[in-house]
């Protein structure tokens, strides 16, 4: 993003190889305290777990809330930036700042997340209808076009995902470090993932990568991968 403070920011394109450099830069940031970061990652596993086995509720908590972890990590890592020690309570300074902001951020993605689930499942309701009226799902043709609608269902979900990933990307910090609103921070954000999408791209391959890797040793790697990321 534009280093120059505005309540409308205009995002800038970079070269794609920062797609690298934001792994190389994260980890300079890491080593700095690795060992609260691996805390910090900790502490977010387990209370992202506990509410992923709460029916419901559970899942728009975590909408919620996932805005307001990442702003306070954010303001975390900038003030380790600087020099200073991190803290527990750091890891909960959204919080204590740009709460509401934060929290309308979460709700948009709730929002979001609710409608891709009902598009997808209205997909899924009409390839069923298909199948029923067609013949038996039990025949050749019924379980090819059910497989075909499901892996259509599928795509539709990870492109649709993928989008609103890109509008929340750089959200919680325009929100936490130039007040921007949360519609407008969702716009810029949208707007400088798609002006660097080969950075993006780039980005995630590695990503990729770094989360086979992490996986191996029984997912240990994931203290690790969590805070980088």
């Amino acid at each position: 993003m534009d280093e120059t403070t505005s309540s409308s920011p205009s995002p800038r394109s970079v070269d794609g190889g920062r797609g690298v450099s934001w792994w190389s830069d994260a980890w300079t940031l890491f080593t700095k305290q690795p060992g609260m970061w691996v805390v910090f990652g900790l502490i977010l596993m387990v209370l992202f777990g506990i509410m992923g086995v709460v029916p419901l509720l559970g899942s728009l908590a975590a909408s919620l809330l996932a805005p307001v972890f990442a702003g306070s990590w954010m303001m975390a890592a900038r003030k380790v930036d600087a020099g200073g020690e991190l803290q527990i309570d750091d890891l909960f300074a959204g919080f204590r700042q740009k709460l509401v902001p934060l929290l309308t951020l979460g709700a948009l993605l709730l929002a979001a997340m609710v409608a891709i689930g009902v598009v997808v499942g209205m997909m899924g309701f009409g390839a069923a209808m298909g199948v029923m009226m067609g013949g038996s799902a039990r025949s050749a043709g019924g379980m090819a076009a059910a497989m075909g609608a499901g892996m259509l269902g599928m795509l539709v979900a990870l492109a649709l995902a993928a989008l609103v990933a890109m509008a929340m990307w750089f959200a919680p910090t325009l929100v936490v470090f130039r007040g921007v609103a949360p519609v407008d921070a969702l716009k810029a954000s949208f707007d400088a993932s798609l002006k660097n999408i080969v950075a993006f791209l780039l980005y995630g391959v590695l990503y990729l990568v770094a989360a086979v890797v992490a996986s191996i040793p029984f997912g240990l790697g994931w203290v690790v991968l969590v805070p980088l990321m």
